[in-house]
This record gives C-alpha cells, sequence and structure tokens, in this order.
C-alpha cells in the first residue's frame, strides 16, 4: 500500500464501475469516496472536500453536466468527466462547463489512473521557468499571480481552474513562442492523445480563457492562434515585479 496521495470523489451510477476504480485507487494509495447520483455528489462533496472528481455523465437525479455546472460555481476543483456518449459534441459540452479531461467509456482504469496522477501533479506543481521572482507578471489589464496561482482583470479576480491556470501559465511564462495543440496537451495536461479528437480538449480551454480575460474574446489581444500551428500569448516585452 502506497501513502496517502489525496481523496477522490467517484461519482458514477454502476456499482461495478465505483467498486473497481475504488479497489484499484485505494491500492495505489487515494483516499476514496464514491456517490451514485448527482444529489448524493454535491452532498458528498461539501461533506468531504475531495481532491478531485471523477464524474459519470450519465447519471439519476442530476447528470454530470449538472453537477460540473454546481461545482464551478463553487469549487476549482479538477474534473475528470466519464462519458459513453458517442457525439463528439457532448463529450465537449462538460469542458465547456468546467471539467479538465474527459474519457470515453469503456476506459481503461490503467489510464485513467495516468491522467489523476497527470491533474493532481499539475494541480501542486508551479513552473518557475522565465518568470520574475516575485512571480508576478503584467500584461496591459492583465495581471498574473504565479505563486498564488490567481489572475486578475484590472481589479477583479479572475476565478480559473488548475487546467486553465497551468494552460495560461505555459502560454505566458513562454510568450511569443507558438505551441501545438499535441504540445499542449504533453506539457498541460501530461499526456500525448492517441485520438484526434483529444485536440479538442485545448481548443475548448483556449475558449474558456479567452472567454474570461480578453475584452472581445472573438477578436482576442493576448492568446493569439498561430495559424497552421496552434496558440501562443503574445509576446511580453516587460515582465513587472510586484
Amino acid at each position: 500500500m502506497e501513502t496517502h496521495k489525496g481523496k477522490i470523489l467517484v461519482v458514477d451510477d454502476e456499482a461495478s464501475i465505483r467498486r473497481i476504480l475504488s479497489t484499484r485507487l485505494s491500492m495505489i494509495g487515494y483516499d476514496i469516496v464514491t456517490a451514485s447520483d448527482g444529489e448524493e455528489a454535491l452532498e458528498i462533496f461539501r461533506q468531504e472536500a475531495p481532491d478531485l472528481v471523477v464524474l459519470d455523465v450519465m447519471m439519476p437525479k442530476l447528470d454530470g453536466y449538472g453537477v460540473c455546472q454546481e461545482l464551478r460555481k463553487e469549487s476549482d476543483v479538477p474534473i475528470i468527466m466519464l462519458t459513453a456518449l458517442g457525439d463528439v459534441a457532448d463529450r465537449i459540452t462538460g469542458l465547456e462547463l468546467g471539467a479538465d479531461d474527459y474519457m470515453v467509456k469503456p476506459f481503461s482504469p490503467k489510464e485513467l489512473e495516468a491522467r489523476i496522477r497527470s491533474v493532481l501533479r499539475r494541480r501542486l506543481a508551479k513552473n518557475t521557468a522565465g518568470i520574475p521572482s516575485s512571480g508576478m507578471i503584467n500584461v496591459g489589464n492583465i495581471k498574473i499571480d504565479t505563486n498564488k496561482r490567481q489572475v486578475y482583470k484590472g481589479d477583479e479576480r479572475i476565478r480559473l481552474t488548475g487546467v486553465e491556470f497551468s494552460l495560461l501559465e505555459l502560454l505566458v511564462t513562454r510568450s511569443g513562442e507558438a505551441f501545438s495543440r499535441l504540445k499542449i496537451l504533453q506539457e498541460v495536461w501530461g499526456y500525448v492523445p492517441d485520438r484526434h479528437v483529444d485536440s479538442r480538449v485545448v481548443d475548448v480551454h483556449i475558449s474558456r480563457l479567452r472567454a474570461k480575460l480578453e475584452d472581445d474574446p472573438n477578436n482576442p489581444e493576448f492568446i493569439l492562434t498561430a495559424r497552421g500551428t496552434g496558440y501562443l500569448f503574445q509576446q511580453i516585452v516587460q515582465s513587472e515585479q510586484a
């Protein structure tokens, strides 16, 4: 048995999936709590304050989309959604509501374990390459505190999920450098996709960041599209220390 790594809430209406994931994740050092429907999930989340949520989409009482939406009103906890839906647009819906990642059923428990490790490692890690010692970067009316992992637009604090902040931090600390979607997946999500559709995860998160940070998300000033490549943050001329 490995040492405690964090607490995970597994939400699925299928008892067999809850049992399999509880057993496997417990064996590698996680504390596990479970819920069988959306309403129970919200109740247990507020009681247990887990470090990560594995969330099925199709559930009774309140589906995974509804749970994700409610969680994002009060928390930036990492969420990995499980979906049996075949339509790409349906899979992307969870990301647009604030999920960090998704996996399609049937899935490999081993791959899910790898995704969980990556998400939790990213949540704790702080990439300080290329930033001032204060950890503060000012770009226009955007202020990014890489030590506290907080972002302000003017005087207003902008709530970002862990993966949104990590994506922004990657682009900002290497401003002017264009990243392909696959490179972003490797750097931020920690895995190389084996399905082309996985790159849509990046597009959705870029769209969410633009909606939160840009004055006009349709004509972005900060997070730019690198034609034929992927994305980049505008070249920063000066980084101001706090």
